[in-house]
C-alpha cells in the first residue's frame, strides 16, 4: 500500500510576464485540508528596470499567505497597509467580507533587478468566518517557531505542528511548514491532522522507497505515516489540515455560496464605474489602477 494517494504536476501559468507553477486546485484533488490554491513563483530573474506589477484586484471568503525563498515584494492594500516582505517572513491577509490589493516590485528593487522565488497560497475560511472583518498581519522570520529534526530545520508558518503554535491567526485546524533539509535527513509528517502534502521545491526526496524529483506535490492517504528522507539538501513545503467542506472558486473569489460568489462580482463591477468612492470595494491608497472582472 503506498502513503500517497495522489501526485500533483504544477501547470504553468503566464501573469503577465512572470511564470508560477499552479499546483491548486486541481482536477482531482481541490483542495488539502483550508488549501484551495498554491502556486509556487518563479525562480525568475528580473532584470534591471523590470518586476512585478499585479494591480489592485479583490477578494472573499479566503486568506492570502506568500511565503518567499528569495526576492522581496511590496503589498498595499484598501485597509490602508503598506509592507515588503522579504524571504523568511509572512504577509497573512484575511480578505473575509472583501479586501482588495496589489502586489508590485518596489522601486528601489525594480532599479537593481532581482531574483525572486516564493509560494503563494490561498486559505479558503471556514464558513463562520467567510464573512468576517478584513485584516491584514505581517510577521517577522525571527517570530516563527523553528524546529529542528534529525537533520531538517523546519518553520512553522502557520497552524499547529511538532508541540508548537505560529503567531499568525488562523481560523481553522491547520498547519504550514517550510523545510529545509540536508542530505538524508529523516523528515517528519505531523501526524495530528487529517489532510496532508508535500510540496518539494529543490532536491528529491524518497517516500517508502521511492524517489520523488522537484517539482511536484504528493498528497498523502489520511492516517498514513510514510518514511520521508531526503536523497539530497532539499526545500520543500508540508502543509494540510481539517477538511473545510465545498467551497466555489472564480477568479479571485471564494465562497461556499455560489450567491456570494455573484454579489462579489457584481460590487467589483459596481464599485469600478463608480470610481471606487463609498464603494463596496475601494482602492489601495496611492493606487490608481484595477484588474477589470474577467469576461
Amino acid at each position: 500500500m503506498t502513503a500517497i494517494s495522489t501526485i500533483i504536476e504544477p501547470r504553468t501559468r503566464d501573469l503577465g510576464g512572470f511564470t508560477v507553477g499552479r499546483v491548486l486546485p486541481f482536477a482531482s484533488r481541490r483542495t488539502v485540508g483550508p488549501f484551495i490554491f498554491f502556486d509556487e513563483m518563479g525562480p525568475a530573474d528580473f532584470a534591471p528596470g523590470s518586476g512585478i506589477d499585479v494591480r489592485p484586484h479583490p477578494h472573499i471568503g479566503l486568506a492570502t499567505v506568500t511565503y518567499l525563498f528569495a526576492g522581496e515584494m511590496r503589498h498595499r492594500d484598501s485597509l490602508g497597509y503598506d509592507q515588503v516582505i522579504r524571504p523568511g517572513d509572512v504577509n497573512w491577509m484575511t480578505a473575509g467580507r472583501g479586501i482588495v490589493h496589489s502586489e508590485r516590485t518596489d522601486a528601489n528593487t525594480r532599479a537593481r533587478g532581482q531574483h525572486m522565488h516564493g509560494i503563494q497560497s490561498w486559505i479558503a475560511l471556514p464558513e463562520d468566518a467567510e464573512e468576517v472583518a478584513p485584516s491584514f498581519h505581517h510577521h517577522p522570520k525571527a517570530s516563527l517557531p523553528e524546529i529542528h529534526r534529525d537533520g531538517a530545520t523546519m518553520r512553522l508558518i502557520a497552524g499547529s505542528a511538532f508541540g508548537e503554535t505560529s503567531p499568525v491567526k488562523t481560523f481553522s485546524p491547520m498547519f504550514y511548514l517550510g523545510v529545509e533539509a540536508g542530505e538524508g535527513a529523516n523528515i517528519p509528517l505531523p501526524d495530528d491532522h487529517e489532510e496532508r502534502a508535500l510540496y518539494l521545491l529543490k532536491g528529491a526526496v524518497e517516500i517508502d522507497g521511492e524517489t520523488h524529483a522537484q517539482g511536484r506535490m504528493l498528497v498523502f492517504e489520511e492516517g498514513a505515516a510514510p518514511m520521508i528522507r531526503a536523497r539530497e539538501a532539499s526545500t520543500l513545503m508540508l502543509l494540510g489540515g481539517a477538511p473545510i467542506g465545498q467551497r466555489f472558486i472564480w477568479w479571485n473569489f471564494v465562497s461556499s455560496s455560489e450567491e456570494r460568489m455573484e454579489k462579489a462580482k457584481a460590487d467589483w463591477t459596481a464599485s469600478a464605474k463608480a470610481g471606487f468612492d463609498n464603494t463596496a470595494f475601494t482602492l489601495p491608497p496611492d493606487e490608481n489602477e484595477h484588474i477589470p472582472l474577467p469576461e
